[in-house]
């Protein structure tokens, strides 16, 4: 008796102790900002070891379950709500469907016909979710997206429908919002992990390879903005680290996100000088801007990019050392703010999200 409680605690103590990652694991990783982080992230995170496919079923009882026992599924679950429907483990695998509530299966979030069905992203649990059979058929191989008019709507109100974020207009898959931070991370774990291993890769409407397309890469920055890293996405982190011997550095470290695809390194690939600093981020009508001290009316270019790297109409008014941006009429999104002081062939610019 005293030697299985024994070898119980070890066990346990092991495997409390994988569940973080190791001092130094994000070392070579510091100081480092956009490709060469990125570069340095995926030499940390790659060739993580390989599970099979018929394995995930079991994994997901480890990675997956609610604290109720029940499968924790994206597509069906209300976070603080009553979710229509909920899974058992090993009961309710798929099998066939014919609608909503019919069995769980296992979802390829970022879809394996975009890396052709590769190894090792094929059986990758850092994009490998379960979720409601159905609604995975319904959700297809699209892209994920906003939608402005839905052609079909799941029980806990995920949504197909034409995109509404800017710079694309197909058909998307909309995830529920409190989860759209956690599909964000997910994607940027894709990024980075395949980084410079996508050849061949067919891509998508959202990525080139296993790169993202600009108005992607500027809808998962304010996804993973908006809903924040939860206690969920922490525990499967440290949970898949025990089984894959990789973790997801935008779980562990978020600011990752906008340190490789934010404000310092640009829609355009090339970096700022200096970063503007301007408020209220996110605005829902006007923003101000701290004017540099070098600056003055008669040596200035401003412009204001939308997240496709279209310039579009804004009006600006300054008063002393601000600037105060009028964006009413610009449509929710993310954009670009661009000053040039040309004298000093100095460039300045911020991102800021509109309401």
């Amino acid at each position: 008796m005293k030697q299985t409680l024994l070898f119980f605690l070890l066990t346990l103590l092991i495997s409390t102790a994988k569940a973080q990652p190791p001092q130094g694991y994000y070392d070579p990783a510091a100081g480092k900002l956009g490709t060469a982080l990125q570069q340095a992230l995926h030499d940390i995170i790659d060739n993580h070891t390989a599970v099979s496919y018929a394995s995930l079923w079991t994994h997901f009882q480890t990675t997956d379950k609610k604290s109720n026992g029940k499968v924790w599924d994206m597509y069906s679950d209300i976070p603080g709500g009553t979710p229509p429907y909920e899974f058992t483990f090993g009961s309710d695998q798929c099998g066939n469907y014919s609608g909503e509530s019919d069995c769980y299966n296992r979802e390829h979030s970022w879809p394996k016909s975009w890396f052709n069905d590769g190894n090792p992203m094929y059986t990758d649990m850092f994009h490998l979710v379960p979720t409601d059979g159905y609604v995975n058929g319904r959700r297809s191989n699209y892209p994920y997206g906003e939608v402005g008019t839905a052609s079909w709507t799941s029980q806990n109100g995920s949504r197909l429908g034409d995109c509404a974020t800017p710079g694309y207009t197909g058909v998307v898959f909309e995830p529920r919002d409190e989860y759209k931070g956690d599909f964000a991370r997910n994607y940027f774990y894709m990024a980075t992990r395949y980084y410079k291993e996508d050849s061949g890769w067919p891509g998508s409407a959202m990525v080139t390879g296993s790169q993202f397309k600009p108005w992607a890469r500027a809808m998962l920055l304010i996804w993973a903005q908006e809903d924040p890293v939860s206690q969920k996405e922490i525990n499967r982190n440290n949970a898949i680290y025990t089984i894959q011997d990789n973790r997801n550095p935008f779980i562990d470290h978020p600011e990752y996100a906008n340190s490789i695809w934010g404000s310092n390194t640009g829609i355009f690939d090339q970096p700022a000088q200096v970063a503007l600093q301007v408020y209220p981020n996110p605005a829902s009508s006007k923003c101000t801007i701290t004017l540099p001290p070098e600056f003055n009316q008669q040596n200035y270019t401003f412009v204001v990019y939308s997240s496709t790297g279209v310039e579009v109409n804004t009006n600006l008014v300054i008063t002393g050392d601000h600037a105060i941006v009028n964006m009413e009429e610009l449509p929710s999104g993310f954009y670009l703010l661009r000053l040039a002081l040309n004298d000093y062939n100095t460039l300045y610019q911020a991102r800021i999200i509109k309401k």
